[in-house]
């Protein structure tokens, strides 16, 4: 039965005092598609609702009443702020039959005796009027403005991060996962739309929401904002009265059951639809011949039925829902910052090894320098890289020195380690001499610009001994009971030459000072800060930072170096890390990597955006040291296509792989000493990794597919070291889209031949009927090899880690 709900409340004028479920804190919130939402009906907010006209009978119904439909000035309103539904009018009964006085014995009698219903209904008088000024006592204090449930429950909205408190994140063309939990009482049909809003405020997009797996009432979709900003989203959920009508039109025509009233129930609500604003007159003059169908008595029931569930309704309904009780969530904040706050590839490298040199006569060194580092750029960027990534560049303390591999002893050529960062010199805010002037590092920067590379800066907040810090501000440091200032530790590892800072006793004093240093490296071309050890610093700090330099900066990233636990990890994320290293680099098992990839994609994806970066100076695995170049390749395989953002410490394209005794970082360790490389000897010699990190980035750079974080599905295969993955994609250009799906198979045993069958879930990859060949398979070409296949549900696969080790192939699409 086609109902109408009608607003009686006015909406609460505080967004944050609108529960999860209830409806949007404005009538701007739930803004009409065309053709959505006048299910329900808009009364002025200081005005009574209107009471709904009797429905007409079926053989004379024309039009929509009057009042199922909001005034063309009039936001439609969520029913969670509608009063009770008005009685349907009936000529077989009385109002006062249907009053609680008509439910005694005597009412009742007297109803069945037409002789005795005005005697019955002046009995009933005085009990009536009572009952009816005790509901109006009732009703003045009745509101639903603080109830937790909607009309429609809609709750278990995500992203949601602190129930709002801190933004979900996304990147301009970024698909971004929405789900809700939703449900309502009964057994009518339910519909649930996702709808994003941009900074304005302004709708954009409105997309249905499908039941992920039945039973369970969660909903998903995909939005996609398109701009950088503060953008909103929301969830909402309502009756669909097409379908709920169909449902039961069908069981009781089928059966010739209620067959008049069911086509009569039809008729209203294709009039309704076909009033309902914004409706296209093709829509609606499709509806009105519906309607005109439903209502000839000429034609059989069945032929009837048939006209109002046509393929060209069910299109019509499936664009544009007849809408019931719609309720919307809160909107819930989400954060677009620019592409390379979430895609990007980064490459590492120290400028002072760039054309060092060393005079075999004396030993001593003569340090790279911007220029020379400068020189190195070309190569980054020809490999496809988007990030240079430069350790501390500052001054560098003499006291404690660290020597070659770490060692607690250094002689008079030997460098130390950039991040024990302070000298006589200067501090954060100085470049080491030996790397040259402010006028040459604006030069590097300029340089890389030119090439398409951004620079990004190492902040490393501890100082050295010898900063200007130690005696100008020893109150940012922790001091001993004997009086000593306590140098950086992580069991067994000790760092002498490190001194942390504190931020518990001049918290003022030193927050002002990182954000001058911060302020000073932007204004010399810096928007990229990978930060050290960020965990050990607190994090209303990091939430300060972060939120006054992009307040000033919304360009600025930073990247979390944290190693530490998720909890942090994820701390750090919500206050405005926007990405982070990984545990990417410890996971090397068939299982890990699953998990892994599952976790970063799915569970966490709503802030932590994580940066897989296959080696750095400190970190040198196992898998690494032992596993040949197919290692590398392997590492590098699933560190480009898993995540949007990757990277890479130089000196992995030269397969190094030796570690120092009894540790996980490499020996000569370029921490310590100068390193320089012969990478242009090694490429010739074909003894280089270069031209397959290339590759790769040319792969991330074409398919969109591998630009996003949530889009990762991971399929089935048969043997204990076959990964395989899946990403899909829908890009829009305009009124015109189309699909990218890549399938990732890797071997990640780096040692042996592995042969398995790949099984895929097809629902995952979004294909269409054109995308298939007669046979039921479907084309892919290995974007690596070249080479082409068909596949389908169940694939074997053979890969040979020594000479390639996995596929990354491209579905072809449109192939009929």
């Amino acid at each position: 039965m086609v109902q109408v709900s009608q607003a009686n409340t006015p909406p609460p004028t505080d967004p944050a005092s609108s529960p999860a479920g209830a409806p949007a804190p404005d009538p701007s919130t739930t803004p009409a598609a065309p053709g959505a939402d006048t299910g329900a009906a808009a009364a002025p907010a200081e005005q009574p609702a209107k009471k709904a006209p009797a429905r007409r009978r079926a053989s004379t119904a024309g039009k929509a009443p009057d009042a199922q439909a909001p005034a063309a000035d009039e936001p439609a309103v969520p029913a969670a702020q509608a009063a009770p539904r008005a009685r349907k009018a009936s000529t077989a009964k009385s109002s006062a039959a249907k009053s609680p006085a008509a439910k005694t014995p005597a009412a009742k009698t007297a109803a069945r005796t037409p002789g005795t219903r005005a005697a019955a209904a002046k009995k009933a008088t005085t009990p009536r009027k009572a009952t009816t000024t005790r509901r109006k006592t009732a009703g003045s204090a009745f509101s639903r403005d603080e109830l937790v449930y909607g009309r429609i429950p809609v709750v278990g909205v995500s992203p949601v991060v602190e129930d709002g408190r801190f933004p979900a994140k996304a990147v301009p063309g970024e698909s971004i996962r929405v789900g809700a939990t939703v449900f309502r009482e009964g057994h009518d049909a339910l519909g649930v739309t996702a709808v994003l809003y941009d900074p304005q405020g302004t709708e954009t997009e409105r997309v249905p929401m499908l039941l992920t797996t039945p039973g369970t009432d969660r909903y998903e979709a995909w939005l996609t904002p398109t701009a950088e900003g503060a953008w909103t989203f929301a969830v909402e959920g309502w009756g669909d009265l097409f379908e709920t009508w169909r449902h039961a039109a069908e069981i009781k025509v089928g059966v010739g059951q209620d067959v008049d009233l069911m086509m009569a129930e039809g008729i209203v609500l294709f009039d309704r639809a076909a009033a309902e604003t914004g409706r296209p007159d093709s829509d609606a003059e499709l509806f009105r011949s519906v309607s005109r169908t439903l209502g000839n008595d000429e034609l059989p029931a069945e032929h009837r039925l048939e006209a109002a569930t046509s393929v060209e309704v069910l299109a019509v309904v499936a664009d544009r829902p007849v809408r019931d009780l719609v309720t919307q969530s809160r909107r819930y904040p989400l954060k677009v910052e620019r592409t390379a706050a979430g895609r990007g590839s980064w490459y590492e490298f120290f400028p002072r090894s760039e054309g060092a040199v060393l005079d075999a006569e004396s030993g001593s060194w003569t340090s790279g320098t911007f220029r020379t580092a400068a020189e190195r750029l070309d190569a980054v960027a020809g490999m496809g890289f988007d990030v240079v990534y430069l350790p501390p560049i500052h001054p560098i303390g003499r006291t404690h020195r660290k020597g070659p591999n770490n060692t607690l002893v250094a002689g008079p050529q030997d460098p130390g380690s950039p991040w024990a960062i302070g000298a006589p010199e200067g501090g954060h805010d100085a470049i080491h001499p030996d790397l040259g002037s402010f006028e040459d590092f604006d030069a590097f920067v300029a340089r890389a610009g030119d090439l398409g590379l951004e620079v990004a800066l190492d902040l490393a907040l501890q100082a050295s001994p010898d900063h200007p810090w130690v005696g100008e501000h020893p109150e940012w440091f922790t001091t001993r009971a004997d009086g000593s200032i306590a140098y950086a530790e992580n069991p067994p590892k000790k760092y002498q030459d490190i001194y942390p800072i504190n931020f518990d006793n001049d918290p003022e004093g030193l927050s002002l000072e990182v954000l001058r240093i911060v302020e000073l490296w932007i204004s010399h071309g810096v928007k990229i800060f990978r930060v050290d050890n960020p965990h050990t610093k607190p994090l209303w700090f990091w939430e300060w930072l972060i939120g006054t330099v992009n307040a000033r900066h919304p360009e600025v990233v930073f990247l979390a170096e944290a190693f530490t636990r998720p909890a942090m990890m994820q701390g750090l994320a919500r206050v405005g890390f926007q990405q982070s290293y990984s545990y990417f680099t410890w996971r090397n098992t068939k299982k890990e990597i699953e998990e892994y990839l599952q976790e970063v994609s799915h569970e966490t994806s709503a802030v932590y955006r994580p940066n897989f970066f296959v080696n750095t100076p400190d970190i040198l695995t196992e898998y690494l040291q032992f596993g040949g170049p197919a290692a590398f390749r392997i590492r590098a395989v699933l560190a480009a296509t898993g995540s949007p953002l990757w990277g890479v410490y130089a000196g992995y394209e030269l397969f190094e792989h030796v570690a120092r005794a009894g540790a996980e970082e490499y020996v000569d360790n370029e921490k310590f000493q100068y390193r320089p490389r012969d990478f242009a000897g090694a490429e010739e010699r074909g003894a280089s990794l270069a031209p397959y990190l290339t590759r790769l980035n040319e792969i991330r750079r074409r398919h969109a597919s591998l630009h996003d974080l949530q889009n990762l599905t991971v399929q089935s295969t048969t043997d204990d070291a076959l990964v395989a993955y899946t990403k899909t994609k829908t890009v829009r250009h305009g009124s015109s889209s189309y699909k990218d799906t890549v399938i990732v198979v890797v071997n990640v045993d780096p040692h042996a031949v592995r042969e398995g069958t790949v099984w895929l879930d097809l629902e995952s990859l979004n294909l269409d009927d054109a995308d298939f060949n007669e046979d039921g398979s479907f084309w892919v070409d290995d974007l690596l090899s070249g080479n082409s296949w068909k596949w389908g549900t169940h694939n074997y696969v053979r890969l040979d880690p020594h000479h390639d080790p996995a596929h990354v192939l491209h579905i072809r699409r449109n192939v009929k």
